[in-house]
Formats: C-alpha cells, sequence, structure tokens
C-alpha cells in the first residue's frame, strides 16, 4: 500500500535538519512529544506514521497518517509530534508552496474551472489524502534513491501534487495562494507588515488601509485566516519572538520583554505564561540548563 511504502521511504531518508535532496521538500522525524513554537510557513504537510497537533489561536488542529495540512499563511503555531512508540516516531513530509508556482497552474487552467469564493479560507486546514495524492507523493521520495532521474522528474511529480492539492479538498486554500489580489494575499500582506513592526502598536484602521480593504472587511477576513484578531496575532508574535531570545539570552528576562514591545515586566510574564504554559523565568531557568549542559 502506498502509505507503508511512505513510511519505509521517509524513515530512511530522514536526516537530522529536516532537508533533502530535492528542492521545497522536507522529511521530518521525530520521537519525542515536546512542545515546539514556531512559524508555519506555506506548505503541504503529510504524516506517514504517527501524528502531529497544532495549535494556531483557540483552534487546535491534529493530523495523523494519510492526512495532510495545508497553511497557507505564515501564521505562529505551537505543536507537538506525537509517536505511535519510542521505537516507532512520527514521520512526516513537508512540501514548501510558492505563489508563484500556484498561479503558474491557474492561468493554465480555463476560466471558470474553479468556483470564486468571497470570505479568504483559513490559514491552516485538515484533509484526508486521495489514493492519487498518495501515488505521488510516494513517487517523488522515491526519487531520492534515483540521483539520475531525480534533476528531471522531481519538478514534473511535485507539479502533480500541487495539481492534486488546487482540485482536492485544500483547493480553495491553495488557490488562494496563488491569486495576487484575492482576499487571503491581502491579509498574508497585513501578516506580514505585522511581523515586521512587531515591537510597534498600530491601529487596526492603519493595517487595513495599508492592504488596501476596509477595516470592517479587513477584522473579519483577518480572524477567519488567522483564528486571532490583529492585535492578538501581534501579541503572539512578539511572545513567539520573546521565546526564540530567552533561549540566546536567558539572564535577560526583562530586556527581552522590553525588547519585543512589553513596557510592563508583569504583563510580560502574564502573557507569556498563558501562550507557553510557563513563566518566562521558568523557561529561562531550562534555556540556562540546556545550554550548560551542551558546554559540558
Amino acid at each position: 500500500m502506498p502509505l507503508d511504502e511512505l513510511r519505509t521511504l521517509l524513515a530512511r531518508h530522514a536526516r537530522p535538519d529536516g532537508t533533502t535532496a530535492i528542492e521545497n521538500v522536507r522529511i521530518g522525524r521525530e520521537e519525542s512529544d515536546e512542545h515546539h513554537a514556531s512559524m508555519s510557513g506555506t506548505v503541504m504537510a503529510l504524516i506517514g506514521q504517527g501524528a502531529k497537533r497544532l495549535a494556531l489561536g483557540d483552534r487546535v488542529y491534529e493530523y495523523g497518517p494519510g492526512q495532510y495540512l495545508v497553511a497557507s499563511v505564515d501564521v505562529p503555531v505551537t505543536g507537538r509530534f506525537l509517536a505511535v512508540t519510542p521505537e516507532q516516531p512520527a514521520l512526516g513530509l513537508g512540501l514548501l508552496l510558492h505563489p508563484s508556482d500556484v498561479a503558474e497552474m491557474m492561468l493554465q487552467t480555463a476560466p471558470g474551472t474553479f468556483p470564486s469564493h468571497g470570505t479568504a479560507p483559513p490559514a491552516i486546514s485538515v484533509s484526508d489524502a486521495s489514493d492519487e495524492f498518495l501515488d505521488a507523493v510516494v513517487r517523488l521520495v522515491r526519487l531520492l534513491d534515483r540521483p539520475r532521474d531525480r534533476d528531471m522528474l522531481a519538478p514534473l511529480v511535485k507539479r502533480e501534487i500541487l495539481w492534486r492539492l488546487i482540485t482536492g479538498e485544500q483547493g480553495a486554500t491553495v488557490r488562494h495562494i496563488g491569486l495576487a489580489d484575492s482576499k487571503l494575499s491581502h491579509i498574508a500582506r497585513a501578516v506580514h507588515w505585522i511581523r515586521e513592526n512587531y515591537r510597534k502598536p498600530f491601529r487596526v484602521e492603519d493595517v487595513a488601509e495599508l492592504v488596501g480593504m476596509s477595516a470592517s472587511s479587513f477584522y473579519r477576513n483577518f480572524q477567519a485566516v488567522t483564528r486571532m484578531s490583529p492585535i492578538q496575532f501581534q501579541k503572539n508574535i512578539r511572545l513567539h519572538q520573546a521565546r526564540l531570545l530567552l533561549t540566546e539570552h536567558p539572564k535577560d528576562i526583562a530586556y527581552i520583554g522590553y525588547r519585543v514591545g512589553y513596557d510592563s515586566p508583569s504583563q510580560f510574564s502574564r502573557e507569556y505564561r498563558r501562550l507557553f504554559g510557563a513563566p518566562p523565568s521558568q523557561d529561562a531557568v531550562r534555556f540556562a540548563m540546556g545550554a550548560a549542559g551542551g558546554a559540558g
């Protein structure tokens, strides 16, 4: 069966850094169930073994063998892999999705092939992979064992996978990635702006004007995509950045809070604990001990 072969291939080709010899394709292997905070990227992620659980705002997504997730906007998520047993780690494949590739494929389809959608789709969605989709993914990973064929055939198989995504259950979400004037592209520009300016206070109306939307439409679509308000999203970016800085400078908690945009240390600590389940002081001790252990 395709899923059995996929597990074998993923286990054989998984590297510690997740990279592969095929551009924009990553393979993950995870034995622990530790929580990780990161940015999602615009990606298709397919599970071959085990499962993965992701939290975005107030929504939790879980997907397992033969299921795939599509992230259409680069949003802050917290997640963890769920291994079957210590001897059977979680295994998954990720394919980065580029707007230009989606747009090119959309331009080659006949006008009216796909229905239009008024509201921007959610940033993250999960579906069962079809047999055709799984077959294409397996053929792509097989090419890692065939260097002579890889450079010629991998782009063709990736293109087939993209077509399966565009025409599949999450097609509306994927198609929006490639539409330059879609509501999703406006929200993606707003997300980028907030990420670049996360330390600064802002008015929602000003960001809406910046991306060419009315304030009400912007607010409604931003929440539909990210599961957060623009201000909550900014807060998540600040706290994810703070946690990254804590791993590098665990003794500078007050300064880190100020650096990511908090004037009140108590507010920083309270909101950090609410998101990550522990105050920054506790994480700082853990990160410092980890660094000391690594140095030894």
